[in-house]
């Protein structure tokens, strides 16, 4: 389904796609987010998308009104979760309303999981 919304001159319809690209880039500009998820259901893994396949991460649901977004994302190790959850939420909101001129009602948070650097510790 697509956001729509009129104007005085006419009909403004935006797709899921294009909701879930502006909420990706988003989110990625905030601090502890390595970037979105993708779950393989057969093998129960999770892996890191990046780039053209970040919508691959990322469930838009428009309904009239209504627009809620459901994010499956890595965070950084050592991160505080809650904060990260809480920034990409306000980012991501503050974003789609001010890009696209929609209201996004409810953004849930999944961290799938934790990348750690081995680099870093040695």
């Amino acid at each position: 389904m697509a956001a729509r919304y009129a104007t005085e001159i006419g009909n403004v319809i935006i797709d899921d796609e294009v909701i879930a690209k502006v909420a990706g880039l988003a989110a990625l500009e905030c601090y502890g987010v390595v970037g979105m998820a993708s779950i393989n259901m057969k093998d129960g893994l999770v892996q890191l998308l990046l780039g053209e396949s970040l919508t691959k991460g990322i469930k838009v649901n428009t309904e009239e009104d209504e627009i809620t977004i459901e994010f499956h994302i890595i965070v950084e190790y050592g991160t505080n979760i809650s904060a990260i959850a809480d920034n990409l939420i306000s980012n991501v909101k503050y974003r789609v309303k001010d890009m696209l001129g929609l209201s996004v009602t409810d953004v849930s948070v999944y961290v799938e999981g934790i990348r750690t650097d081995d680099a870093e510790k040695a």
